[in-house]
């Protein structure tokens, strides 16, 4: 049960400003982020579920997506484009998280179709792009499929009798 970690976007100001605006966890950290404007990059169940949760507390908040359509399940887009609180900017990408010695300030956003820049003035980012499961330590003992997830069979059980595997390690 080692578990997964973040999938990070890997942009300037992401490391830096973690922790003073950057975030991976809507219920850990969307209560200091009352009434302000957040940015939720990802397009599937997770950043619609996290998105919907974040509204409890922002005052807005921004989906961005590099695609122009979600990956998310119908019901959890249905439930997103009912919120009056959640607005979708579609086909861009964060290039920068901008902030100061405190806070996030902003954010650089890319339209991936027209190639143009803008600056957006935000209060927080939350990413939820996927997860990385925590699998090194077991490489060419326990078995992984091809995300690297470890295989377990109905009983959580993996290729080694004795040895099982619980949790976003092989979920």
């Amino acid at each position: 049960s080692t578990g997964a970690s973040p999938r990070k976007l890997e942009i300037p100001g992401e490391e830096e400003l973690g922790g003073r605006g950057v975030s991976y966890c809507a219920t850990c950290d969307g209560f200091f982020f009352q009434n302000q404007r957040l940015i939720v990059v990802g397009g599937g169940d997770a950043a619609l579920e996290e998105g919907i949760f974040l509204t409890k507390y922002a005052s807005e908040v921004y989906v961005v997506h590099r695609r122009d359509q979600l990956r998310a399940s119908q019901i959890m887009q249905e439930r997103a484009f009912k919120n009056d609180r959640i607005k979708f900017i579609w086909n861009t990408v964060v290039e920068e998280i901008q902030g100061n010695d405190e806070k996030v300030t902003g954010a650089l956003l890319k339209n991936v179709e027209t190639g143009e820049k803008q600056g957006f003035p935000i209060d927080g980012v939350f990413i939820f792009i996927g997860h990385i499961p925590n699998t090194e330590l077991f490489k060419g003992i326990i078995d992984f499929d091809d995300q690297e997830y470890i295989v377990v069979n109905k009983l959580q059980g993996t290729n080694i009798p004795g040895v099982f595997a619980c949790g976003d390690v092989q979920d």
